[in-house]
């Protein structure tokens, strides 16, 4: 199995150069990206990033409050931010208008982006979101000759095999938002249940009041049909992939079914599902059929609790550091389940790695990268900007400062817009500092972006990380000289003839180890000792504070 090596984006932020942004501010104040700002330079520079897909998020049509740009609005008593939610679906069978240069094509200018995303040797993966829709869905638009959910829904009762969603009859929804000045309350009779099971006609602030609650049931019911047939729209278009939303609010068998449904017609097409329940990860690999799990709750939250505790250490004495020995028992707990995860350090739900809520600068994020991108032959994610160190602290409006780049609000991204110049003047190829100092990049962005891009690169085309196996060598270095067991993680990935040494260091200080490889490693790996390298001679290697280190054993033969 090859490593997979995601990039996620908003098109909405990727391509928007408007240069001073308004807090709250409309989509003519503040622009939009479009299908044609991913151009050809665009995909040129995922690929030489050593990308494998790119995740086009926030691409399905979605409620917003915009008039314009081919949008039909939706009440903003429940669109979240002016944009509204990527997650609030308006219609399955439609991508965003304001998305097109000529909203009319809008889904011609879509096939256009998925051909020209083959065509650089991508692969393209967008969202699906099963659990919940827009709660206006199918009424503001809706695309001809495909089923629209709750059509023929009996909404004299609360629950029937045969609906599509939940009711209350007789009652009016009470929203916790009032309609903006001169606006006309929204009207739901019967109120629906909300999307995160929230099953009452008066959801809470907190509540993903936006959208209305699917109704699947526990055995196949019409809706399991309307929903196989909506992403049978999106794979016969080319799409090869699909990020599912919240799978855990939806049943496991419909998963199952639909997946193995899918690929009876299109085989190569892959699931990722956003999970967080560890000890159901099994079941949905080894049951449901998906192809990998987001690693969340595991090794997600396992880094960022190291990094947290231990960046410049907080003051907190010696007992409170989180150790990163926690690394070895999250693989350990995997098993066999460990290249089925998605491993990641940032995506729209989480902070940012950089922003003043997390690691506070992404040049703390060099020990945490080499773990999340190297350790094991799972996918690895980035999210757009992440490789310049965005920190994500900016005010857009809805989404406020909260160390998230907004999903919510019409925005335009300053570590976005320098990167676009840098790909668009080809000046990320060479690595040069110069080049990249005169595009506007600051010391801190030409360093963080020239270490994760040499960092993916080699990911995306070493078969020891993409294919090889891996030794953790933790246990037998516990008492090495300049091995902290709390603070430094080492490991070694091996493939045939390649076998690399990689070690990280979470703390403030560089650190110089002398690496033992037990006999047992050159048994398991089939490692040919010699002089220099053998069980008895310990590898010297110096790590930067919160960096990462490879060392070469031995190298791959040549072809």
């Amino acid at each position: 199995m090859d490593k997979p090596i995601i990039y996620q984006l908003l098109p909405r932020l990727w391509g928007n150069t408007c240069a001073n942004p308004v807090k709250n501010g409309s989509l003519e104040e503040n622009g939009t990206g479009k299908f044609a700002d991913i151009d050809t330079a665009s995909l040129e520079y995922f690929k030489w990033l050593g990308c494998s897909h790119i995740w086009y998020t926030g691409v399905i049509r979605h409620a917003t409050t915009a008039t314009t740009h081919g949008c039909v609005p939706s009440s903003s008593q429940f669109v979240k931010g002016r944009a509204g939610s990527p997650y609030a679906i308006v219609d399955y069978y439609d991508v965003n208008p304001y998305l097109a240069t000529n909203p009319e094509h809008r889904m011609e200018e879509f096939d256009a982006l998925v051909e020209r995303t083959h065509k650089a040797g991508l692969k393209v993966l967008i969202d699906f979101v099963p659990n919940h829709v827009s709660r206006d869905y199918g009424k503001v638009c809706r695309t001809p000759g495909h089923p629209v959910l709750g059509e023929n829904d009996d909404k004299r009762v609360h629950w029937r095999h045969e609906n599509d969603f939940f009711y209350y009859p007789g009652e009016t929804l009470k929203l916790p938002v009032a309609p903006a000045a001169g606006e006309e309350p929204y009207f739901e009779n019967p109120a629906m249940a909300t999307g995160n099971n929230c099953y009452s006609p008066a959801p809470g602030i907190n509540d993903w009041y936006e959208t209305v609650k699917i109704n699947y049931c526990d055995t196949h019911s019409p809706t399991w049909d309307k929903m196989l047939d909506i992403v049978r729209f999106w794979a016969s278009r080319g799409v090869d992939g699909f990020r599912c939303d919240m799978v855990e609010l939806v049943p496991c068998d419909f998963f199952k079914w639909l997946i193995e449904k899918v690929k009876e017609d299109f085989p190569s097409v892959i699931f990722i599902a956003e999970v967080y329940q560890k000890d159901l990860y099994g079941k949905y690999i080894r049951y449901v059929g998906f192809d990998y799990l987001y690693d969340k709750s595991g090794l997600y939250d396992t880094l960022r609790t190291i990094v947290e505790k231990n960046v410049g250490d907080n003051g907190l004495p010696v007992e409170l550091w989180q150790s990163a020995e926690r690394i070895t028992r999250n693989w350990q707990s995997l098993g066999d389940l460990q290249p089925y995860m998605l491993n990641f350090l940032e995506n729209h739900d989480e902070q940012r790695f950089a922003s003043d809520f997390f690691g506070r600068s992404a040049r703390f994020s060099f020990a945490a990268l080499y773990v999340s991108l190297f350790l094991n032959r799972a996918p690895f994610m980035l999210y757009m900007g992440e490789e310049l160190g965005e920190k994500g602290m900016d005010e857009e409006g809805f989404s406020g400062k909260d160390g998230r780049t907004t999903i919510f609000d019409w925005w335009s991204v300053e570590s976005l817009r320098k990167l676009n110049t840098v790909i668009h003047n080809g000046l990320y190829k060479d690595f040069d500092t110069v080049a990249l100092s005169q595009a506007g990049l600051t010391p801190q962005e030409t360093e963080v972006f020239c270490k994760y891009a040499r960092a993916l690169r080699f990911a995306g085309s070493d078969d020891a990380i993409r294919r090889g196996m891996v030794y953790d060598l933790c246990y037998c270095n516990a008492a090495s000289p300049g091995f902290d067991k709390r603070r430094h993680f080492a490991f070694l990935r091996d493939f045939k003839d390649e076998t690399l040494l990689f070690a990280v260091n979470f703390s403030s200080e560089p650190a110089a180890m002398e690496l033992a490889i037990p006999p047992h490693a050159f048994e398991w790996l089939e490692l040919p000792q010699t002089k220099i390298l053998n069980p008895t001679t310990p590898i010297r290697i110096n790590v930067p504070a919160f960096g990462g280190t490879m060392y070469r054993l031995s190298e791959p033969q040549k072809k």
